[in-house]
């Protein structure tokens, strides 16, 4: 079976989709980047009750807060990525993972039938996902196999 295949067969319910934190919508842009810094990741999802209403990511704080920081104290509705695209639990990795490709995405929000927030999927969990799945090929092959210096290196 091949790789394209593999992802093809392989949900992303599969997948890690743990990175990512979860605030309310009119919570202030200071207070999701203390959530963000406290879960260690790049991404909050934003929510109105238990339905996704947004993302704020780092690249939306670079581009949008980093050179006004007035903006550090306004609701975190004013700078996110209102309605945000989404996949299922269900959806095929593959799909998923050319919708990220596609569309320059960086997180994909998976979001179940009855609208409850599963995870966030990221091109991390598919490495991962592949590391786990094929850990000889993917972790213990040089990076380029058939290169070979061309002098001898020592000390």
């Amino acid at each position: 079976m091949s790789l394209k295949d593999e992802l093809l067969n392989e949900q992303v319910s599969h997948l890690d989709l743990s990175g990512f934190c979860q605030i309310a919508s009119g919570t202030a842009v200071r207070a999701a980047l203390a959530a963000m810094r406290q879960s260690k990741t790049n991404v909050c999802l934003i929510t109105t009750g238990s339905r996704l209403v947004g993302i704020l990511t780092e690249r939306d704080v670079l581009t949008k807060v980093a050179t006004t920081l007035e903006k550090l104290d306004v609701p975190v509705d004013d700078i996110m990525t209102a309605n945000p695209i989404t996949v299922t639990p269900e959806s095929s990795a593959a799909d998923a993972l050319w919708l990220m490709d596609e569309k320059k995405f960086r997180n994909l929000p998976v979001v179940g039938q009855n609208g409850h927030i599963v995870g966030n999927m990221t091109h991390q969990a598919v490495i991962s996902y592949l590391a786990a799945r094929y850990p000889v090929e993917v972790l213990n092959r040089p990076p380029r196999p058939d290169h070979f210096p061309q002098k001898q290196e020592g000390g």
